[in-house]
């Protein structure tokens, strides 16, 4: 493709919507999105720990916050990536992409949810349900970060321009 064919939603979409969503080049959403991935990741550790016994009542109250947590951090990434989203021009593969991978990090948030209501019912014992939906999460989180990486590797999203990149490389 060249740079005449390009179309004017590939640079706009490498750019910030407003400056909220973080400096050309530095999207905040990428960072935000450890937060819910560590406390959810987190919250599967520590109930496999309390299901095997390792201090559960202190573990299972632990994972329970943790995916308290990790929905609050999913909700502001999802505005960070909502901003990311609005740049993409209609109808193009990059958009579908960022369609599937809102789909996924919903489901996700959905999951963990429902988990932290199962646990809630008893906080301070492990739950074997809370666990299971907490697995399906993270599997579903994971599919949704394949595709984010797509978003951002492959197709540019909010990546700095290979212009500027290429200074990077120059001695």
């Amino acid at each position: 493709m060249t740079a005449p064919d390009i179309d004017p939603g590939f640079r706009r979409a490498k750019r910030p919507r407003v400056g909220l969503a973080g400096p050309y080049g530095h999207p905040f959403h990428a960072t935000v999105v450890t937060i819910p991935i560590g406390a959810w990741t987190g919250a599967v550790v520590f109930d496999i720990a309390a299901l095997l016994g390792a201090a559960p009542h202190a573990l299972a109250t632990g994972a329970l916050w943790l995916v308290i947590i990790g929905v609050i951090g999913a909700l502001l990434a999802a505005v960070f990536g909502l901003m990311d989203f609005s740049q993409l021009p209609a109808g193009t593969k990059v958009r579908r992409t960022a369609v599937w991978h809102l789909a996924f990090n919903s489901t996700a948030i959905v999951l963990f949810v429902v988990s932290a209501i199962v646990r809630a019912g008893n906080p301070d014992d492990p739950s074997v349900g809370g666990f299971i939906l907490a697995l399906i999460g993270i599997v579903v989180v994971g599919v949704s970060g394949f595709l984010g990486g797509e978003l951002a590797y492959r197709h540019g999203v909010r990546v700095a321009d290979e212009t500027d990149q290429e200074r990077a490389y120059t001695r």
